[in-house]
C-alpha cells in the first residue's frame, strides 16, 4: 500500500511544489490549505506523514503541531516541518505555549526551512517512510 502524505500549507505554489516531490518519490500526497483543514484531514486519511507549514492562517502549523503530539490517538504521525521560520524561533513558540499551561510536546525529529531543495526534502521523505 502506497505511503501518504499530507502537506499542509497556506501557498498553493508551495504545496504544488511539494506534492510533485511526494509523488516522484512514490507516495500518494494529500492537501490541506491551513492548520483547521490539516487536523481534519489528519483525522479522517490518517496519513504516516505530515509535511507542515507554521506560519498559516486558520490554526497555525504551531497549534496543529502541538495538537498532532499531544493526542493519544495522532501523536505517532510523522511530522517534518517545512516553514520560512527559523526553528529556534519555533521552538521558542512551544515553549511559550508550554509556560502558558500548554502540554509539553517533543521537539521535531525533522525541521527543514525554506526553501528547501527537492533532493533534500526527498531524502527526508525516503529516510522516514523508507
Amino acid at each position: 500500500m502506497t505511503k501518504k502524505v499530507l502537506v499542509v500549507d497556506d501557498d498553493p505554489d508551495v504545496r504544488l511544489f511539494n506534492i510533485t516531490v511526494i509523488e516522484e518519490c512514490g507516495y500518494s500526497a494529500l492537501e490541506a490549505e491551513n492548520g483547521e483543514e490539516g487536523l481534519a484531514k489528519v483525522k479522517q486519511e490518517r496519513p504516516d506523514l505530515v509535511l507542515l507549514d507554521v506560519l498559516m492562517p486558520r490554526q497555525s502549523g504551531i497549534r496543529l503541531y502541538r495538537e498532532l503530539k499531544t493526542d493519544p490517538a495522532l501523536k505517532q504521525i510523522r511530522v517534518v516541518l517545512l516553514s520560512g521560520i527559523a526553528e529556534k524561533t519555533f521552538l521558542r513558540s512551544q515553549k511559550a505555549l508550554t509556560e502558558f499551561g500548554g502540554a509539553a510536546v517533543p521537539e521535531p525529529e525533522h525541521y527543514l526551512e525554506k526553501p528547501v531543495e527537492p533532493e533534500k526534502l526527498a531524502r527526508t521523505l525516503k529516510q522516514i517512510l523508507g
